[in-house]
């Protein structure tokens, strides 16, 4: 892990991050999605979610490995000290720690941010299949995520019904009033 550079991903990684996360929408139940995004919609995301939260990418001699990023929770502004976040490793990339890396980093700035807690939205097999396994949420909980919810049979993909789990990760305990939260640019150069 010495050698890989996890920095903030700009415009030029787009093609690069789309062709990691393009084989989870056709190929697994992981991504909800059904068609890959293009490059254009793709790098439309990056830059709203740039405006306010991190995007992550995982580097390694100019090659990117992996991703992570995090979204609004739920617009409404009492949620603005929540976030989800979402990650995705290059299949060849999995199972060396990058995904550890990415959510270690992410986690870092979001508390700059004064985010509080953090949420993972993942689907769940009724029983793992060639489409998708538990390994996400064995991921989450070794990350020190736990369960808070669970919707059975709400997604759709490749003729089988998947549930969906919320875990959670409490990354501050609350203070009554909340620091306000900062938006990604004012606390990504920060040290």
């Amino acid at each position: 892990m010495n050698d890989i550079r996890i920095r903030t991903a700009t415009k030029a990684d787009v093609p690069a991050m789309l062709a990691i996360y393009a084989p989870y929408v056709r190929e697994t139940a992981i991504s909800f999605e059904y068609e890959v995004p293009s490059v254009e919609e793709f790098g439309a995301r990056l830059e709203r979610t740039l405006s306010r939260y991190p995007w992550l990418a995982a580097e390694k001699d100019g090659n990117i490995l992996g991703y992570a990023y995090a979204s609004a929770f739920h617009p409404r502004k009492a949620y603005d000290w929540c976030a989800e976040a979402s990650i995705y490793v290059a299949q060849d990339a999995r199972g060396r720690g990058l995904g550890a890396a990415l959510y270690a980093a992410l986690e870092t700035l979001l508390k700059r941010q004064n985010i509080l807690v953090l949420y993972a939205c993942i689907a769940r097999p009724p029983q793992e299949d060639a489409h998708l396994t538990c390994a996400s949420i064995r991921f989450h909980t070794r990350m020190g995520y736990r369960t808070v919810g669970e919707f059975p049979r709400c997604g759709f993909k490749f003729d089988t019904w998947y549930d969906m789990v919320w875990m959670e990760k409490r990354l501050a305990e609350p203070a009554a009033p909340p620091a306000p939260v900062l938006p990604f640019p004012a606390v990504e150069t920060k040290g």
